[in-house]
């Protein structure tokens, strides 16, 4: 176990990203502005796929009463596979990543969308990991076939 793994509440990485692209679209390159209206209807459209996607996956925790709480996998009473699960094993932060991918487009600075792949590779080494051998370690073959069945993003 590494210690940043169930540290740092993904939430708050998501927001540590946000300001790193914010500060990243000051620095060139400047790329020709797009209308206001176009990026903003473009953001609010992928934010809200990501809004989405975050609420169902957390409806679906509390159907099963099982717990949401990222700093302990290992409390899980539930290994939950319906509903948003059958698309992605991690909806709520693929929910945080499409929310981040609509602040990019509203920033529309090049240099935003490069702190996307350090989001994906942080929150995958730091949480998912150890999720995923907590899940691993309660559930079983159950959990080894759900995985083999749905992606881990999308």
């Amino acid at each position: 176990m590494h210690a940043l793994e169930n540290r740092i509440p993904p939430p708050f990485v998501a927001l540590a990203a946000a300001l790193l692209m914010w500060f990243a679209s000051l620095l060139p390159p400047v790329v020709q502005e797009a209308p206001f209206a176009w990026r903003a209807t473009l953001a609010i459209a992928i934010a809200a796929v990501g809004v989405g996607f975050s609420v169902a996956g957390m409806r679906a925790f509390h159907r099963a009463r099982t717990t949401m709480n990222p700093f302990t996998p290992d409390t899980a009473s539930a290994l939950v596979t319906g509903g948003v699960y059958r698309l992605t094993r991690n909806p709520m932060y693929l929910g945080l990543l499409l929310d981040l991918s609509a602040w990019a487009v509203f920033l529309w600075a090049p240099l935003a969308l490069a702190v996307l792949p350090f989001f994906v590779l942080y929150i995958h080494r730091f949480q998912i990991v150890s999720e995923e051998r907590a899940l691993s370690s309660l559930f079983g073959t159950e959990y080894d076939a759900y995985r083999r069945a749905v992606r881990r993003w999308v």
